[in-house]
Order: structure tokens, then C-alpha cells, then sequence
């Protein structure tokens, strides 16, 4: 697991040049399906890199990644890839963004580093190693009660066209008195969960290169992962509740419930 460690490292690294080096510049930004869904030259040369240094090293494994890879070999190793894990404020020049890169292996993630070059936060996990941020182990927040909570979330684009509720998520929680923030970077949100910066995170309609390596550093820090009934999650889900895995955990699974038992009432 060592060698992939300093591959996954590698990568990162060599990504995270190229964002500083297009950062705050001119570059080409592309929209996708939605018109606010930025894609940008420098998202691609950044993919681009990441799967030249991984397949440098294993030409037979699969990159999962946000704008293309390649799955088309027959292997056990998946890897799952976003470039620039918040394009919209790195294209708008706003230092919150990352690069996110996780090793799957027969379908389980066993490595995972969220990298934002610009603050030089760099957190790493391994399966049954801990978390940690720039070599330091993290731990998630011991804040129990929700009442006490401090909570990110993200919204996913193309509401006008498929409502998933999330703005009657969001204001349910508002209206409870509790902090909300809204960051732009799903990867990043939840590696501030599992130090302790955050308490909880939730979101619809995120994919698998917004949260594989994220997913296992809150892990691996001592927090919960479930969707939001509170049932076994997995990366290629829909939604996610990310927490400290206290008894906010459950609070929050009951409120996300009480919303949508009210949406389905009118």
C-alpha cells in the first residue's frame, strides 16, 4: 500500500502545480449541462496529469475521474479522481478548492488525499491507518447535541429543473438557529468535518469524485457516513449525511425525515 501512497502523492502534487500556476489568470472555462457548472481548460490539464502519473506507474488500473478517465481495463484498482473539487470558485479565483484523488480496490476505498494547494491543507488517510492533515492526526468534533452544531452543505445545480429539496433542508435548519455555511467544495466540507472544524455535512446529488476521498479521511477520523435515513452509504449514492457520529448524527436523520414527510404531504 506504500507505493500507492507515494503515487496518490505524486499525483496530487503534480495537479496542485498546475492550479497554482493558472490560479488567478486567464484560462478557458467551458459550462456543462447546466449553465452555472463550470468545466475549465485547467480542470482538464489537471486530470490530465493525475492519470499520466498514475498510469506512469499501473497502465492496467482505472481512473474513475470527473471529466472522463478510463474504466475500460480489467482490474481490481479503481481510481477516483476530481481535478478541481470546486471549479466555480477557483475559476471566480475564490482559494477554496482541491484536488481529491482515492484508490479503490475490489470495491473498497482504501487511500484518499483532499489537497488544496493554495492554504496548504493536505489531508491523507489509509483504510485502518487514522487521518491525518499535514502529518498531523485529526480527529473529529466532540459535539454531541445538534443545538450545538455547526453545519456545511452544498447545492446541486439544475434545482429549476429536478427540485431535490435541498433549499427546504437548508431552511429547516436555518430556522433552528443553527450555523450553516456553504463552502463550494464538497471535499472540502466534509475534511473539515473529520478535523473538527465542522460538525456535519449533507448533500443531494453529489458523484463519486466529489466525496471517495473525503469519505474514508472522515471515516478514518471517527465520524459517521450514512444516507439520509440513516442507511448504509457507499460513494456512488445520491446523498450523503457526513457527521462527528454522535448523537447529532441522528438528530439530523430525523429533521432531513420530518422535511421530507412534510414535501410529501402537500
Amino acid at each position: 500500500m506504500e507505493n500507492y501512497k507515494k503515487v496518490m502523492f505524486e499525483a496530487a502534487d503534480e495537479a496542485a502545480k498546475i492550479l497554482m500556476e493558472y490560479f488567478d489568470t486567464v484560462f478557458e472555462i467551458g459550462r456543462k449541462k447546466f449553465y452555472n457548472d463550470l468545466v475549465t481548460e485547467v480542470d482538464k490539464k489537471s486530470e490530465a496529469k493525475i492519470i499520466e502519473v498514475i498510469h506512469s506507474y499501473y497502465p492496467d488500473h482505472n481512473v474513475l475521474a470527473e471529466e472522463g478517465g478510463d474504466l475500460h481495463k480489467k482490474s481490481d484498482y479503481v481510481w477516483i479522481v476530481d481535478p478541481i473539487d470546486g471549479t466555480v470558485n477557483y475559476a471566480h479565483a475564490l482559494p477554496i478548492f482541491c484536488v481529491s484523488i482515492a484508490l479503490e480496490i475490489k470495491g473498497e476505498i482504501e487511500l484518499g488525499i483532499v489537497y488544496n494547494p493554495f492554504s496548504d491543507e493536505k489531508f491523507f488517510a489509509q483504510k485502518g491507518k487514522g487521518a491525518y492533515y499535514n502529518d498531523k492526526k485529526i480527529t473529529v468534533s466532540d459535539t454531541e447535541n445538534l443545538k450545538d452544531g455547526f453545519l456545511v452543505t452544498g447545492f446541486a445545480y439544475g434545482l429549476d429543473v429536478k427540485d431535490d429539496h435541498s433549499l427546504e433542508h437548508f431552511v429547516n435548519f436555518v430556522k433552528m438557529g443553527l450555523p450553516v455555511r456553504r463552502l463550494g467544495s464538497a471535499a472540502m466540507d466534509i475534511c473539515y468535518v473529520a478535523c473538527g472544524k465542522f460538525d456535519a455535512f449533507w448533500e443531494f446529488n453529489l458523484h463519486a469524485w466529489d466525496v471517495a476521498a473525503a469519505y474514508l479521511i472522515l471515516l478514518e477520523a471517527g465520524g459517521r457516513v450514512t444516507d439520509f435515513s440513516g442507511g448504509h452509504y457507499h460513494v456512488y449514492d445520491r446523498q450523503i449525511l457526513a457527521t462527528n457520529g454522535r448523537t447529532i448524527h441522528d438528530e439530523m436523520i430525523n429533521e432531513l425525515k420530518k422535511v421530507n414527510e412534510e414535501i410529501m404531504k402537500q
